[in-house]
C-alpha cells in the first residue's frame, strides 16, 4: 500500500505531501484546485509520459517520490526477476528536469520507464472517468471476464501458445513467398548454372592461355630473334662467348700479380657460365618454338568462351565466374531444400495450432463457467444500489483464434423492468454505468492482489441514498485493499477513514495547489459545505454530523 506521496514541482503544486491511511480515504475539493493534477503526478510515478510544460518552476526539476509497503505481497520474485533489490519498503521515484529528460529509480536503483511500470502495475490500480467509458469496449469487458475468473495462468499459457503459433505462420509464410519467387527464377538460374558447369573454368586459366596464345601468334618472330641471339652469343665467328673466354684468359696471365686479377678471372668464369646457361635456354626455347595453327584455335575459342561469359556476367575475371557459379548453385539448392523446409514448418505450425485450440478451449471454458456467478453477483449488488430490476446479460460468440482466444463478450445491460438487454452504451446512463462499474470493481476487488486502489469520481451520477450505499461498498473493499478516493459527494465523503482537502492558495505572482488532512471538526464544515454551499445552515452542519455518525 501506499505510505507516503511526495510531490515536487509539478503543475500547481509547489510542494505536496500526503500519508494516506491504509483503508479508505476520501478527497474534496473544488473544481480546478488540483486533484486531477495529483492523479497526473501519480501517473508519472506509474511510468506515464512526462511532459516538461507542467513544471511548475520552469528551471528546477519535478520529482515525485511514492513510498509503498510490500511486505505481505508476494513480490520478491517479481523484483528478483527485474533484477532489483527487494525491501519490504520500496521507494518508486520519478525525476523529470527542465531539458524534458526523465529518470525513474526504484529503490535508488536506476530502471527504464518500462519497468517502471510493470512495477506500478503491481502496486496501484487508478480507475478514473475514463476507464468507465471503457466499460463498453469489448477487449476491456473480456479481461474482466478474465480477472473474475482469476485465469492469469491459464491465459499466460494461451498468450504463450499464440505467440508460437504466430511466429511459425510467419515463417511458413514466408518460406512459401520465397519458394513462388525461387522457383519463378529456378529455370533461369539453372540455365546460367548449367553454363558454367559446361565450361569447366580453371582458376587462373585465362592468363595462361593468353600468354601462350600470343606466342603461337608470333612463332616465326620469336624464333627468328632466338637464333640471332644465339649467334651473337655462341655461334658467330666473333660471338660474345669467344670473346669472354678469351678475356678470361688473358687476365689469368696476370693473377700472380695480385689478388685484384685473381677475383677479374673469377667474375669473367662467373659471367662465361652464365652466358653458356643462357645460351642453352635460348637455344631449347627456339627449339620449343614451332606454329601450331590448330592448337592456337583452341586457345581461341577457350578465350573467346571466357570473355562471353565475362561479358554476359558483367565481371572480369575467371575467378568472378567461378564465384557466380558457386552462387547460383546454392540458388538452385537452396529452391529444392525450400520444399523440406515448407513442409517441416507446415508440421510445426499444424501442431502449434493444435496447442492453441486445446489452451483457447480449456481458457474459453474457464470463462464461460463463471458468466452465472458474474451475473448473479453483478444483480445482488445493483440492486443494492438502488437497480432491483437491472439485468446483466453475458453475451458470448467465438472466432477463430486471436491474441485474447476464441471468445466474443458483450456484457448486455437493461436498469428497467421489461426492457430488453442491450450493449452499454445504449443501455447505461451516466450514473447507471458508474454503478455497474463499482460493482464490478468491487467483484474484481476480491481478485486481485493489488495493494493500492484509486476512484476518480466513480460516484458520478448518484446522489442521496444510494451514494450512502456506494460509501459503504468502499469501506467494505478498504479492508482488503487500501483506496483513495476523490468525490463530490457528502455522502462518500462522510465513509473516509482520513479526508483530505484539497485547495487553491493565491500568492502574489501565481496561485498554488496545496492539500491537507482535515480533523473531524474540519470534516464537519467541509461536509456541510458540500451539501449547501460556501454559507452551510445549521441543518447542513446537522446533516454532515449524522452522515460521519452513520459512517464511524
Amino acid at each position: 500500500m501506499l505510505v507516503d506521496l511526495k510531490i515536487k514541482n509539478y503543475a500547481l503544486i509547489e510542494q505536496l505531501e500526503l500519508q494516506p491511511s491504509p483503508l479508505l480515504n476520501i478527497i474534496t475539493g473544488e473544481t480546478g484546485a488540483g486533484k486531477s493534477i495529483m492523479l497526473g503526478a501519480i501517473g508519472l510515478l506509474l511510468g506515464n509520459r512526462a511532459d516538461s510544460k507542467l513544471l511548475f518552476n520552469q528551471n528546477e526539476k519535478c520529482v515525485i517520490e511514492g513510498s509503498f509497503n510490500i511486505s505481505e505481497y508476494q513480490l520478491a520474485s517479481f523484483f528478483e526477476e527485474e533484477d532489483l533489490d527487494f525491501e519490504p519498503i520500496s521507494l518508486l521515484r520519478r525525476e523529470i528536469s527542465p531539458s524534458g529528460k526523465s529518470r525513474a529509480f526504484v529503490n535508488d536503483t536506476p530502471v527504464t520507464l518500462e519497468t517502471l511500470r510493470r512495477i506500478g502495475e503491481q502496486l496501484m490500480d487508478i480507475h478514473s472517468q475514463h476507464d468507465t467509458l471503457l466499460l463498453g469496449d469489448q477487449g476491456y469487458q473480456l479481461n474482466i471476464v478474465d480477472s473474475f475468473a482469476q485465469n492469469e495462468a491459464l491465459r499466460t499459457q494461451y498468450e504463450g501458445a499464440y505467440r508460437t503459433f504466430r511466429k511459425l505462420e510467419k515463417e511458413y509464410k514466408d518460406l512459401e513467398a520465397q519458394l513462388a519467387q525461387s522457383q519463378k527464377e529456378l529455370d533461369y538460374n539453372t540455365f546460367l548454372l548449367n553454363e558454367l558447369a559446361d565450361a569447366n573454368l580453371q582458376a587462373e586459366e585465362q592468363e595462361s592461355h593468353e600468354t601462350e596464345l600470343k606466342q603461337l601468334e608470333h612463332a616465326e618472330e620469336i624464333k627468328l630473334k632466338l637464333t640471332q641471339s644465339l649467334q651473337y652469343i655462341s655461334e658467330s665467328e666473333y660471338n660474345a662467348a669467344g670473346a669472354l673466354k678469351d678475356a678470361s684468359h688473358l687476365v689469368g696471365q696476370v693473377t700472380e700479380y695480385g689478388e685484384s686479377f685473381r677475383a677479374l678471372k673469377e667474375r669473367l668464369d662467373s659471367c662465361l657460365i652464365e652466358l653458356n646457361d643462357i645460351a642453352g635456354e635460348l637455344e631449347d626455347a627456339e627449339r620449343r618454338t614451332e606454329a601450331d595453327p590448330q592448337r592456337a584455335e583452341q586457345l581461341q575459342e577457350r578465350l573467346d568462351l571466357i570473355y562471353t561469359l565475362q561479358r554476359k556476367h558483367q565481371v572480369r575475371t575467371v575467378e568472378e565466374l567461378l564465384a557466380l557459379h558457386a552462387e547460383l548453385e546454392v540458388k538452385v539448392s537452396s529452391v529444392h531444400n525450400l520444399d523440406a523446409a515448407i513442409e517441416k514448418t507446415k508440421k510445426a505450425l499444424a501442431a502449434a495450432l493444435q496447442e492453441v485450440e486445446d489452451r483457447a478451449k480449456e481458457l474459453s471454458h474457464s470463462r464461460t463457467s463463471v458468466f452465472g456467478v458474474f451475473q448473479d453477483e453483478l444483480h445482488s449488488l445493483l440492486a443494492e444500489l438502488g437497480m432491483p430490476n437491472a439485468r446483466v446479460v453475458m453475451e458470448h460468440k467465438t472466432s477463430a483464434p486471436a491474441a485474447t482466444g476464441i471468445d466474443v463478450v458483450n456484457i448486455l445491460f437493461s436498469a428497467n423492468k421489461g426492457a430488453a438487454p442491450q450493449t452499454l452504451s445504449k443501455a447505461a446512463s451516466g450514473g447507471e454505468f458508474s454503478r455497474l462499474m463499482l460493482c464490478v470493481k468491487y467483484l474484481l476487488a476480491d481478485k486481485t492482489a493489488l495493494p493500492t486502489i484509486i476512484f476518480d469520481e466513480i460516484d458520478t451520477g448518484i446522489s442521496g441514498e444510494i451514494a450512502v450505499k456506494v460509501g459503504r461498498m468502499m469501506q467494505q473493499m478498504s479492508q482488503k485493499h487500501q483506496l483513495i478516493c476523490i468525490s463530490h459527494l457528502p455522502q462518500m465523503a462522510a465513509q473516509g477513514e482520513t479526508h483530505y482537502f484539497v485547495y487553491k492558495e493565491d500568492r502574489a505572482d501565481r496561485t498554488i495547489s496545496r492539500i491537507r488532512q482535515l480533523s473531524h471538526e474540519e470534516r464537519v464544515v467541509e461536509i456541510a459545505q458540500m451539501i449547501a454551499g460556501a454559507n452551510p445552515s445549521e441543518n447542513a452542519f446537522q446533516s454532515a454530523k449524522e452522515l460521519l455518525a452513520l459512517s464511524a
